[in-house]
């Protein structure tokens, strides 16, 4: 099966690896990890889709699910647990599944990526339904663990996007929105955690940050949505707060505090002269899109 599987393929320039010197095999490895952006950036139409479904699912009470096994899993759990510290989202909306649970996150346990009924319960174990989003992740396109849980969600009629680097696979033909960055044959062969690792990962960071961005957790190009629980992230906060309230490092941390610690509501008691109470109802009446208020 995985024969005609880009990534599975020998790469020409780095035949003989094992037998150059350290830094020309860095050189190749650095060459052949330049090409990864421009593949990503031919799929723009499908991500560009693909955030646009996710938004409006996650607006109306959705949630977004990322779905694999092995180093795509890990890719998938990665992204899901930086969205809450960074956008302010609860944890439920954005959540990651990996073949094999939590253990899987420390030992590699790639057998169980054979098993399609476990995708598909995996899923249906966490109450996934119609109105939730499934991203389903898999290098070569062919992962049963993947592919049964794409069936369960489509058979519950939800929107399923499918991440893989193989043109035509199973998983690309399987959803509605395929996301197929063509990162090409692995400088060691089939090891899909260098090339096709970095291009899930970039198209992972596209899917959620533009999502975010979309959804109103991002002013400017400030992370409005920070939860400052450490000295580095309330220093962030504070210097958010002066630069977008334009006030002082003290009154920042001053409107922080009576904020309750929300950066965002801050932002609004400075710029417009509001109470903690009027800014958060100025920010409920808009849908919490601080550009609404403040320009």
């Amino acid at each position: 099966m995985l024969e005609h599987v880009i990534t599975e393929q020998p790469n020409p320039m780095s035949a003989g690896i094992d037998r150059l010197d350290t830094q020309r095999i860095l050189e190749i490895m650095n060459d052949q990890d330049c090409g990864v952006p421009r593949a990503v950036r031919a799929e723009i139409p499908r991500i560009v889709e693909a955030v646009g479904r996710i938004a409006k699912a996650l607006s109306q009470g959705g949630r977004l699910f990322l779905l694999g096994a092995g180093t795509s899993g890990r890719l998938g759990v990665l992204d899901a647990i930086e969205c809450p510290p960074t956008f302010g989202v609860a944890p439920e909306q954005v959540q990651a599944i990996i073949a094999g649970g939590e253990e899987s996150l420390r030992h590699a346990s790639e057998s169980v990526e054979d098993d399609a009924c476990r995708g598909a319960e995996d899923l249906t174990g966490r109450g996934f339904n119609s109105h939730d989003v499934l991203v389903g992740i898999a290098a070569s396109g062919e992962s049963p663990y993947v592919l049964g849980a794409v069936r369960q969600a489509r058979e519950m009629l939800a929107a399923t996007i499918g991440i893989s680097c193989t043109p035509g696979s199973s998983l690309a033909q399987a959803v509605d929105i395929p996301i197929t960055p063509v990162s090409g044959p692995e400088i060691i062969t089939g090891s899909t955690r260098l090339k096709a690792a970095t291009a899930t990962k970039l198209v992972l960071n596209m899917l959620t940050t533009v999502t975010m961005i979309r959804l109103g957790h991002v002013f400017g190009n400030w992370m409005i949505n920070v939860r400052p629980t450490n000295r580095k992230l309330r220093e962030r906060a504070c210097r958010m707060i002066s630069e977008l309230a334009g006030v002082d490092m003290a009154r920042a941390a001053e409107l922080l505090c009576a904020s309750g610690d929300s950066v965002k509501t801050a932002i609004v008691m400075g710029r417009q002269g509001l109470s903690r109470q009027e800014a958060e109802q100025s920010l409920a009446a808009c849908g919490g899109r601080i550009s609404e208020i403040i320009s």
